[in-house]
């Protein structure tokens, strides 16, 4: 009997599910500032101590909620997530997708990998639509409040993921494993069998190493048309495919991805 292929759809969050960082929607105007204001704040932090610039963005979280009094519970990120926009088609995306591999004779999983936050993804409408989430998250004390980061991904840490998909390596704590020798015939997701779908920069290392070992990298991009700065992904042949972020049935995405999926059987 023949062994149904196994295909994995890894996702960016911010601009590539929704439209904007996440933190925008409601933790940014709940500290009382503006996105411009926070994000140039990070920004200046990262280069003035020479910081991970996701770790800077998460330090400023915690910094600005305390100064603003505001909790920093673990479900107070979390509740976060309710307020999330998503593009258009998102919310029935992944059924759709999933049944259209059944009729195609192959298993879809979904994946996040991104350098936004665990805790608000969890609180969106489509937490439960993934296989597992991987993105920054902090630790909470005893009294639950956020006193340290927890998991930290930014656009080079997340190729690990990619191989904690190939090999089926999903305990982030577990790296024994993951650096172990598997062959090829017992890796339960070929590259060649993962889609990678990203907006921008932040996904090039994830969208190269997919596209070089026969998988496929999409970008998608929310404007009326693309700038040059995301068209050169594809130039630079860096992606497959360049598409605008609509998610409805009959989409070019849509039908990119259900073409992508016919190919695996």
């Amino acid at each position: 009997m023949k062994t149904k292929q196994k295909v994995a759809l890894i996702y960016d969050f911010d601009k590539t599910l929704c439209p904007k960082d996440m933190q925008e929607y409601s933790f940014i105007p709940n500290v009382g500032t503006t996105p411009q204001e926070f994000w140039s704040a990070a920004n200046a932090l990262t280069k003035q101590v020479k910081m991970d610039p996701v770790l800077a963005y998460m330090w400023l979280m915690v910094k600005r909620a305390t100064s603003a009094e505001l909790p920093i519970h673990r479900d107070d990120f979390v509740v976060l997530g309710k307020d999330l926009d998503l593009f258009d088609g998102v919310k029935d995306w992944f059924g759709r997708i999933n049944e259209y591999g059944r009729a195609a004779d192959v298993i879809t999983e979904h994946y996040i990998v991104s350098s936004g936050l665990r805790e608000i993804i969890e609180g969106s409408s489509i937490f439960n639509e993934f296989r597992e989430v991987f993105a920054c998250e902090f630790f909470y004390d005893v009294n639950g409040v956020a006193i340290w980061p927890k998991n930290v991904v930014n656009y080079t840490t997340k190729t690990q993921f990619l191989f904690r998909i190939n090999k089926g390596v999903l305990d982030i704590s577990e790296n024994e494993v993951l650096n172990s020798y598997m062959p090829e015939e017992k890796r339960p997701v070929p590259f060649k069998n993962m889609i990678y779908i990203g907006d921008g920069f932040t996904d090039v290392p994830c969208m190269k190493i997919v596209r070089a070992f026969g998988g496929i990298s999409i970008a998608v991009y929310q404007s009326e048309k693309p700038d040059d700065k995301t068209l050169s992904l594809l130039k630079d042949k860096r992606v497959d495919y360049l598409i605008p972020a609509d998610y409805t049935q009959g989409s070019k995405l849509d039908d990119v991805v259900k073409e992508c999926l016919i190919r695996q059987n």
